[in-house]
């Protein structure tokens, strides 16, 4: 059966350092009508489930442990008995929306994770948040970026436990890398791809 990959939107609060923001976040599923990834459980937990539907959850990805990309995590592993995977350095973040409940396991640079025949790497990304992540799926031409990366330029740092030139570090040697043509999917707002934000990267840079 032949991958897909689906996009929900979902609604809710970002909350750090005593600020709040209204968000929209982009969830991910990737898979087939037999089984699925969810990447970024966000906000609403019953939308997820609806779109999975009797699909398998192999995994619930999280791409970094900010409340708005893990406050239905917990919901959604309830519900599937799928476990929870983040990047050991955010554990802090999560522990700031879920104290009692850890995650279930770590994500590490180069893991790799299967879903319906296809396969994405695991890039470990810093500067958004310490153990920020995107996911790479080369036979699907697509990096999941969460924060990462955005159209126009990168996530956003001037927070707690961000920040700015480790991420672009992060960028020009994980993502940039990548072939051009691939299609990033963020954590908020529009796809873009790897060779529109490496022509704005030149021109940051004044090449």
């Amino acid at each position: 059966m032949t991958v897909r990959i689906d996009r929900i939107v979902t609604s809710g609060v970002f909350s750090l350092d005593g600020q709040d923001f209204a968000v929209d976040n982009n969830v991910w599923l990737i898979g087939n009508d037999r089984e699925v990834l969810v990447i970024d459980a966000a906000h609403d937990a019953e939308a997820i489930l609806e779109a999975v539907g009797s699909r398998t959850v192999k995994a619930i990805v999280s791409t970094h442990g900010h409340n708005d990309h893990v406050n239905a995590a917990p919901d959604v592993a309830r519900a599937t008995g799928a476990p929870v995977l983040l990047h050991r350095d955010d554990l802090m973040l999560w522990q700031m929306t879920h104290p009692n409940r850890p995650p279930d396991e770590e994500l590490t640079d180069g893991d790799v994770l299967s879903v319906a025949g296809s396969e994405l790497r695991v890039l470990h990304t810093p500067g958004h948040s310490p153990g920020g992540v995107c996911l790479y799926a080369a036979d699907l031409a697509t990096v999941f970026s969460g924060d990462t990366l955005f159209k126009g330029g990168p996530g956003a740092t001037g927070r707690s436990y961000s920040d700015l030139r480790t991420l672009l570090a992060s960028i020009r040697r994980q993502l940039l890398t990548l072939p051009r043509q691939t299609v990033v999917r963020t954590g908020h707002g529009d796809n873009t791809r790897i060779d529109a934000e490496a022509a704005d990267e030149l021109a940051r840079r004044g090449s």
